[in-house]
């Protein structure tokens, strides 16, 4: 494969992960964007501008040609965990167009240098040289990684599941079916930790 349809490739499945994150906001109130429903937090707004940020750094700062805007909870000083919430100052909008934009600076960065252009990574626990290709690959797992949340989230808020409208990625079977399925996993599990229950106290006669 040559290095155009190599590039290609990457940043194909790279912007489709920035799509398929935008579009768990959809139909959702500015209350349902902004909910933690975990521990930890995890809200869908906070993992565009997360992921945002993150971006803006990896094809900015890591090549030479930072992004434009400050992103002061990207800063070694931020208050922890302030780039995975949006402020009250920070509309849904604003958050979206800000990935947006870090898009184009970012595609900027990946149209002009080749898979094997160094850059330097500063934040990593080894800082080191790095090639855009690395990079690539990187934000095309951080991205895809935060899908992930933002899938469960999704769910957890009104049941939405799939990859964009129409798309589920699942069966397509009715509620009645999901509750069977969902019933069946929860009794395995059941038995599962039973039987090792039973197991672990079981007298070892050899």
């Amino acid at each position: 494969m040559d290095e155009t349809a190599a590039k290609e490739h990457l940043h194909h499945y790279l912007q489709e992960g920035r799509e398929i994150l935008l579009w768990k906001l959809d139909g959702l109130s500015e209350h349902d964007v902004r909910r933690p429903l975990v521990p930890t937090g995890t809200n869908l707004l906070g993992l565009v501008k997360h992921v945002a940020g993150t971006e803006a750094e990896y094809f900015g700062t890591v090549f030479g040609r930072p992004f434009p805007e400050p992103l002061p909870w990207m800063e070694e000083d931020a208050e922890p965990n302030s780039d995975m919430w949006a402020t009250l100052d920070e509309s849904r909008q604003s958050v979206v167009d800000l990935y947006r934009r870090v898009w184009a600076h970012s595609d900027a960065t990946i149209d002009a240098l080749a898979l094997d252009a160094l850059g330097h990574v500063p934040w990593w626990r080894a800082p080191g040289t790095v090639t855009l290709h690395r990079i690539l690959v990187h934000m095309v797992a951080e991205t895809q990684r935060h899908i992930g949340h933002a899938d469960i989230v999704r769910e957890l808020l009104d049941g939405s599941t799939g990859l964009r409208l129409g798309n589920e990625n699942l069966p397509h079977e009715d509620a009645a079916w999901w509750d069977r399925y969902r019933a069946r996993l929860d009794e395995t599990a059941r038995t599962a930790a039973a039987t090792s229950q039973d197991a672990a106290h079981t007298p070892d006669l050899a």
